[in-house]
């Protein structure tokens, strides 16, 4: 997959920020109403949309930290070395993980401009989350369809992973990190560094 595939990839993601085969979401999660589910899925594009016009990394951080479930996208990310991460470190990893999505939408987002969305039907999947169809057309003319895949828990609705193209964005970023750990020796410290540089 080539470079500017991966960034079309990751931008197109920020309208749900920073993904279907989720171990991601939680076993407390509450039933997601399809409605509810549709109705968030508006707001979150239209809070994302407003990103992308301030193009900011902060503009983004801001979008992703209030709609997508980062605790859980990052803990998943580190897959098998997730016990190796201590419950200290556990914030700054978080506020890298935000970061590091955040950074790449803003980047990505002056190659792949988002033009719309237009939110369309959601249904239910064995997890009982919401699976929200969404029709992405970038300013280019281009067009993609993407799954969201809402959760909820105790605080609210939540995005927990992106399909764009039969790509999951979750599993996407968990192979780049565990990458990364694997090349540094499998010190998970050396990631949390690198996402809050």
């Amino acid at each position: 997959m080539t470079l500017a595939r991966r960034r079309f990839l990751l931008i197109v993601a920020s309208l749900a920020a920073a993904q279907a085969a989720s171990p991601l979401v939680a076993s407390a999660q509450a039933a997601v109403d399809p409605k509810g589910a549709v109705q968030y899925m508006r707001e979150v594009a239209d809070d994302l949309m407003q990103a992308q016009r301030v193009g900011t990394v902060s503009s983004f951080q801001k979008a992703i930290v209030s709609h997508a479930d980062v605790e859980g996208i990052a803990l998943y990310a580190l897959g098998t070395y997730r016990d190796d991460l201590a419950k200290a470190q556990h914030p700054a990893y978080f506020k890298g993980v935000s970061l590091f999505m955040a950074r790449y939408f803003a980047d990505s987002s002056r190659q792949y401009q988002v033009g719309k969305a237009e939110v369309g039907e959601a249904t239910l999947d064995d997890s009982g989350a919401a699976l929200v169809n969404t029709k992405v057309t970038l300013m280019s003319g281009s067009t993609y369809n993407v799954v969201f895949k809402i959760s909820r828990d105790s605080k609210g609705y939540q995005i927990a992973d992106v399909n764009v193209l039969g790509f999951s964005l979750a599993y996407m970023q968990r192979g780049i990190f565990q990458r990364f750990i694997a090349k540094n020796g499998g010190d998970v410290n050396a990631l949390v560094a690198a996402l809050n540089r």
